[in-house]
């Protein structure tokens, strides 16, 4: 049996992990489990699995979970703040942590979880984008693995199996083009927060969901392949693939390309990481080749989706730049989910950032929560928000 720990477990990955332990009691056992603020969902995960540790990042609602759980038995323990977060990530009873928290709040359990010899299943980004000079040595050092549970990721780490040994050519990291594939610059002027959450494809959180629209997902996701892959930026190529069939491919130096495909279902990519490297039954729809009419490609458009075109940028300097680009774009897309901003302004604030910032090029853990900080009082100052 593998004892799992979630790091954000009542979000759209960690419901999902928890759908797939669910589905698998005899494999898995849940030991932690962690939110923000969403304490009447972490009293229904205490009282269904028992875990031995819940983090709540709110303090005040860490109390209020403690007085609400006062009659389950066992007891589960309740801490919260930063400090409960890192005894989360580096319980002795867990085997990995599914990192499905949202945001650079994600990185300093990630490292305690490394430091403690616990494998990763990474679901957030924003440890790569912005610290993957720190998680990927520090991994190697520790001899953990980091396990993609992101679905494009997922798919080139299952399209490298048994093929470590050869040289990739690229990767093709493909992309849905979100709701507004096809739009022009002006026609997304004033394109709506309820439109933007419309995905086509997929079943995601809120911000992920306006990061597929504006493509800055894709872009982190550029970034986050350079670290698992060991890949140079100009060997990743991002392609339109409207139908989210083929999930990602790799090419090797034979000109041979490799894809994973299947049916747009976040619990397959989360599934793969918990059992790696078997593959198990999953319950769920399967690709039928006899009535699947096409599967179309393009060229992502990065002169409208400027996402994509500041990652690049962004990775191309490096050092703290990536941070910049993240953390702007996570502080737009919040105010975006307020309504207090339109759409577009999500690039202006990411590009105006990124023009100002002073780059430092290896910065350490607290240079780059100083980033951070710096990108908040920078948009707030600028924008009066």
């Amino acid at each position: 049996m593998k004892n799992v720990a979630i790091l954000g477990s009542t979000g759209s990955i960690g419901t999902q992990t928890i759908d797939v332990l669910r589905a698998n009691p005899d494999d898995f056992s849940l030991v932690a489990i962690s939110a923000g603020s969403n304490i009447g969902m972490l009293e229904e995960q205490i009282r269904e699995f028992h875990p031995k540790l819940c983090a709540v990042w709110d303090e005040d609602k860490a109390k209020e979970l403690s007085k609400a759980i006062s009659d389950v038995t066992p007891t589960c323990k309740i801490v919260s703040s930063m400090d409960g977060l890192i005894e989360l990530a580096s319980i002795p009873e867990s085997d990995i942590l599914i990192t499905a928290v949202v945001g650079m709040i994600g990185i300093t359990p990630t490292i305690a979880a490394i430091k403690a010899g616990k494998d990763i299943g990474l679901a957030n980004k924003e440890t790569l984008v912005t610290a993957g000079h720190i998680i990927i040595s520090l991994a190697k050092e520790m001899g953990v693995s980091i396990l993609p549970v992101d679905s494009e990721h997922s798919a080139i780490f299952q399209c490298l199996n048994g093929e470590r040994e050869n040289n990739i050519d690229k990767i093709l990291l493909t992309a849905s083009g979100g709701p507004f594939r096809g739009k022009t610059r002006d026609e997304l002027a004033d394109v709506t927060l309820e439109m933007a959450l419309k995905h086509p494809n997929w079943s995601m959180g809120r911000k992920i969901t306006i990061d597929s629209a504006t493509m800055v997902n894709k872009g982190l996701e550029v970034i986050e392949a350079k670290w698992l892959f060991g890949v140079t930026p100009s060997q990743i190529e991002v392609v339109v693939q409207p139908q989210s069939i083929i999930h990602s491919m790799v090419q090797f130096d034979d000109g041979a390309v490799i894809a994973q495909l299947g049916t747009p279902d976040m619990r397959l990519p989360i599934q793969y990481a918990l059992y790696y490297p078997k593959r198990v039954f999953l319950k769920g729809d399967r690709l039928d080749f006899s009535t699947l009419s096409e599967i179309t490609f393009s060229k992502p458009d990065m002169d409208t989706f400027l996402g994509l075109k500041y990652a690049y940028k962004a990775i191309e300097i490096g050092g703290s730049m990536p941070t910049v680009l993240n953390a702007a774009n996570e502080y737009a897309v919040a105010r975006f989910l307020n309504k207090e901003i339109k759409f577009l302004e999500i690039y202006e604030m990411i590009d105006y950032c990124m023009s100002c910032h002073k780059n430092i090029d290896s910065p350490t853990v607290d240079q780059i929560l100083d980033t951070e900080q710096w990108v908040y009082e920078t948009i707030k100052s600028k924008w009066s928000l």
